[in-house]
């Protein structure tokens, strides 16, 4: 993982961005790092002694610096999610902090939160040089670069206890934005967790970009194609008429400019191009990859996103690819005489072949379109926001915007102005000319509200109220405005048991649920084989490269409980698919070793309890003896057919035969 991080290092930039992807690699290692960090630490007054500060910022002083980090914070926190789902129950938890190393966002196991209070490492406190001393978020900081601090690296001796790896995010100018970092007791450090930061950060960058430039025209490149549409391709952002306005640091790396000297570029100067050559390009019935020559005689391989320019070429070729592509849905049959295509259906897309997931979509064709409001239940990680999402697709209101906002992602203070919106001047920091809340965005169209049930009691009197009067009065305004929306909302919680508590008020459930729809979790579900073959294909088409999954490896997918879903199983196989070789096929070791404990555990327990407490404080079993288990299981599932449990597992007779003799 360290070698593909390298790949994007944008060595000749010669800035802070250029620093913030490269530490050891740029000349300076690891020890002279740590040191020169404990000098500024001693300069700065600091005790090696010293007791962890217990004093955040008070409520409203936090609520300020998330209200002037709320870009960075609402781009981060998704993809802060995805970096926990891959390190999920390893005791460590993710931070995110602005450029005075503030805490702004955490997420953690439970068990290790609990370890990080005693350090305050919690939101609103500060951990900058100067207030902890070296620490991976306060280095990272100091040197515009990625950090890792471990154990008693760490200036404050009451923080040796921990493992940190810190990535500074920076915006399209090059200027440092704030920090990621992933914090866990030393004990269980891991080499490869600086570079999943890492990566991390680089996602936040590229949306930050996009949502930057919404409009501009976007080129990804690379020399080698099969890393279009990853980390790894470079992407530059240019207007109508060629100018360079950012790029991504993977581009800069590629070109070796710095953010500035990027800037004076145009199309033409980059590429020996003029930029109408693009719209000659796309006028083409099914353009491929463009074959493009960077100053540096490096040939790569490019296409464009977001060609949405209207009037011209870029737009017409941006239609009919979102049409074609949209949710990775299959191309339909054209007839030589005609070159439309016919609009397909997200629910069908959806339809793998589960009973209850049919029974489902069945119940919600009855009711698109009818005004009917929709709340979706099931565990995280099992679709919802996939679902609401197919549901508009589907809808008449298909054309008109789909705005979702997850309850539970944005502090209390930030939800009454996502959702309403407020007026210029409504409150202490607010944005000149306003901000047009989630509620007016959607009108039209569909509004989900993700995790209902962490939306603050009194904001849910004022969304009963939107919903009843079909207005909005945005924060600091007089004058009500009215909405057209369908609603869709979505819950991992038991809304009822939240209104015995009084957590949750009544009134708005009994207006939320005309219809209420169950998502099974992915152990409950008959179809995984179909889903992880979906997955593998959106993957191999990104990558150009075909992949698929030893039979072994499905029979351990398909005993396994999968506490995360399908966020776990996609991030699973994403990772897997990084360390196949060249025959790329998903093998056992390809597997983190969490999933193959967790594997080893479940099967020792069902064939005996007793043995599977025993198995989870002693040495762990071979995956020899996992396979037989699975195999042993299987057989005595089908009373001994051994043509039935080859089936059920998805391997041959013979294999089951040669599993058995071993």
């Amino acid at each position: 993982m360290h070698e593909l991080a390298n790949t994007t290092t944008p060595g000749s930039a010669g800035n802070a961005y250029q620093g913030h992807f490269s530490s050891a690699v740029a000349g300076m290692d690891d020890w002279n790092v740590i040191a020169l960090a404990h000098e500024r630490s001693a300069a700065y007054g600091v005790t090696r002694s010293a007791a962890p500060d217990y004093d955040p910022l008070s409520r409203t002083e936090l609520s300020g610096v998330l209200e002037r980090n709320h870009i960075l914070h609402s781009h981060a926190v998704p993809v802060m999610e995805t970096l926990y789902e891959q390190i999920i129950n390893t005791h460590h938890m993710v931070v995110l902090t602005d450029t005075q190393g503030c805490i702004l966002h955490t997420l953690g196991d439970a068990d290790f939160l609990a370890k990080a209070d005693r350090v305050a490492l919690s939101p609103g406190v500060l951990w900058s040089e100067q207030s902890k001393g070296t620490n991976a978020i306060g280095t990272a900081i100091a040197g515009q670069s990625p950090t890792i601090v471990h154990a008693d690296q760490h200036y404050l001796l009451a923080n040796n206890f921990l493992t940190c790896s810190a990535s500074p995010i920076f915006d399209t100018q090059g200027k440092m934005l704030g920090v990621l970092d992933v914090t866990g007791d030393q004990h269980h450090f891991h080499r490869h967790t600086l570079a999943l930061v890492r990566m991390s950060a680089q996602m936040i960058e590229n949306q930050l970009m996009a949502a930057t430039y919404p409009d501009a025209l976007k080129l990804h490149f690379h020399s080698r194609p099969e890393f279009l549409g990853t980390l790894m391709e470079g992407m530059v952002c240019f207007t109508p008429d060629g100018r360079v306005l950012c790029a991504s640091r993977s581009g800069l790396f590629q070109f070796g400019l710095s953010p500035a000297a990027m800037q004076t570029h145009t199309f033409s100067s980059l590429f020996g191009l003029p930029i109408s050559s693009l719209m000659d390009h796309y006028r083409t019935a099914a353009p491929g990859l463009l074959r493009l020559c960077l100053p540096n005689g490096v040939r790569v391989f490019a296409k464009c996103s977001d060609m949405h320019l209207a009037g011209s070429p870029f737009h017409h070729a941006s239609q009919q690819t979102r049409a074609a592509s949209t949710h990775d849905r299959a191309a339909m049959p054209v007839h030589k005489e005609r070159t439309e295509r016919m609009p397909l259906s997200d629910l069908n897309m959806l339809n793998t072949g589960d009973p209850q997931l049919a029974a489902t979509i069945a119940k919600l064709r009855k009711v698109i379109g009818r005004g009917i409001s929709i709340l979706i239940t099931g565990e995280t990680g099992t679709g919802k926001e996939l679902l609401a999402q197919a549901i508009h697709n589907d809808s008449p209101r298909h054309a008109a915007p789909f705005i979702a906002l997850n309850c539970a992602s944005i502090p209390e203070s930030l939800i009454e102005s996502e959702l309403f919106g407020y007026e210029d001047g409504a409150f202490t920091g607010a944005r000149k000319k306003g901000n047009t809340g989630k509620i007016l965005q959607a009108n039209g169209g569909t509004l989900f509200l993700d995790e209902i049930g962490d939306m603050p009691l009194h904001l849910q009197a004022r969304l009963l109220r939107v919903l009843q009067d079909r207005m909005v009065t945005p924060l600091g305004g007089t004058k009500s405005i009215p909405v057209n929306i369908d609603l869709i909302c979505a819950t991992n919680r038991q809304l009822r048991d939240m209104i015995a508590r009084a957590e949750f008020r009544d009134d708005l459930y009994y207006r939320l649920n005309g219809l209420v729809v169950r998502l099974p979790a992915l152990r409950e579900r008959t179809d995984l084989d179909i889903v992880v073959q979906r997955i593998l294909q959106h993957e191999s088409e990104a990558l150009e490269q075909a992949y698929t999954v030893a039979p072994e490896v499905m029979a351990l997918f398909r005993h396994h409980s999968w506490p995360g879903n399908f966020r776990q199983l996609n991030n699973l196989l994403r990772t897997a698919i990084l360390m196949t070789g060249e025959d790329h096929v998903i093998r056992q070791e390809h597997l983190p070793d969490d999933f193959l404990e967790d594997a080893r555990v479940r099967l020792a327990q069902a064939a005996d309890p007793a043995a599977g407490l025993a198995a989870e404080t002693h040495h762990p079993a071979t995956m020899e003896a996992i396979e037989s288990e699975v195999i042993r299981k299987t057989l005595a599932a089908h009373q001994g057919n051994v043509s039935a449990a080859a089936r059920a597992l998805g391997v041959s007779r013979n294999t089951i035969y040669r599993k058995m003799q071993n």
